[in-house]
């Protein structure tokens, strides 16, 4: 089915800034070259290390730390020139409020993924809670940040990758960029920028979709949401296009066994790396602690983190882990 029309007016980049890439049976491909993951990696790692024991066990759940949220405060984003709100709702969802605008990024509400992978913890927003949303980007097409049932439940336009709105049906307004075309929504700039990961919804589809990040800028603010990803030269180019990145929101988990993750999730070093590699003012920890995808204990990547933060000399005020539904206001800049 077709979707319906893209609400927001596209600034597309030129041609040879790299909107995508492709490989010669059409699949995006990312910006080194390397596409989706042999299915022999997938099965090793899934099935014949499993049932070998080669792989780490951990359990499926651990204490993560949450904090419920000011509903009512959160009704009122900050106005132009007052700053920004942000909301981390768990794994890498994230309400975002600056310039008077509220957006969602990769919102996952419900208890579980696609019914079977359940939640560690509650999400700390319900769609009924949440103030008016002018836009959800998404960040790829995987089913731990596209969740149809959230983002049908909010209803708001989508913003995603090229090759995503077939997925949406006729059910969502959805606008397609490729990696650095832009948006305006209420004054707040969205630019759509490169990640090193991939794509796939089923046996078929896999890398038809582009994947990728978000730059939202507005209140005289920039903030970074990575999407997935693994480390890459790409930040550094990001962190060039972007030169006043004022908070990084960056992937900490997934990452265990290193072999098979490092291609496609950072663990805390790399995200420690990427924070350096973007020039950023500050960076807040996620994907971690909400959802067991991979072999590390839930509660690992942020102690690996903070001892990484430690060894760089870095403060907590620059480089944070936060609780789940805390909210982090940023002021200005100047």
């Amino acid at each position: 089915m077709e979707s319906q029309a893209a609400p927001f007016a596209v600034t597309r980049a030129p041609d040879d800034a790299g909107r995508f890439r492709r490989d010669a049976a059409g699949r995006y491909v990312n910006l080194d070259g390397t596409g989706p993951h042999p299915f022999r990696d997938v099965y090793k790692w899934a099935v014949t290390d499993k049932l070998a024991g080669r792989r780490r066990k951990s359990p499926p759940r651990a204490e993560v730390p949450a904090v419920v949220p000011d509903h009512a405060a959160l009704q009122s984003p900050p106005a132009a020139g007052a700053g920004a709100r942000l909301v981390w709702l768990g794994h890498a969802s994230w309400l975002i409020q600056l310039g008077g605008v509220s957006f969602l990024v990769d919102p996952v509400l419900g208890d579980s993924i696609v019914g079977f992978t359940r939640r560690n913890g509650s999400a700390p927003l319900a769609a009924a809670k949440l103030p008016p949303i002018a836009a959800q980007l998404v960040s790829h097409n995987h089913y731990d940040h596209l969740d149809l049932p959230s983002l049908r439940a909010v209803g708001a336009p989508v913003v995603v990758g090229l090759g995503n709105a077939r997925t949406f049906g006729i059910d969502l307004p959805v606008t397609e960029l490729g990696w650095w075309d832009s948006v305006e929504i209420g004054g707040v700039r969205v630019t759509y920028v490169p990640s090193q990961h991939w794509s796939r919804r089923s046996l078929s589809d896999a890398n038809r979709a582009l994947w990728g990040g978000f730059v939202i800028e507005g209140a005289g603010l920039s903030i970074y949401h990575s999407g997935d990803t693994a480390y890459f030269d790409g930040f550094t180019a990001i962190g060039k296009r972007f030169p006043r990145i004022d908070l990084a929101l960056l992937p900490i988990g997934a990452y265990d066994p290193e072999w098979f993750m490092s291609k496609q999730h950072m663990n805390p070093e790399d995200a420690l790396r990427a924070f350096g590699d973007l020039g950023a003012r500050r960076m807040v920890a996620m994907h971690w602690g909400t959802f067991k995808l991979t072999d590390e204990p839930l509660d690992e990547p942020p102690l690996l983190f903070r001892q990484g933060a430690v060894a760089r000399g870095l403060p907590d005020e620059m480089v944070r882990v936060v609780a789940v539904g805390e909210t982090i206001a940023l002021a200005a800049s100047g």
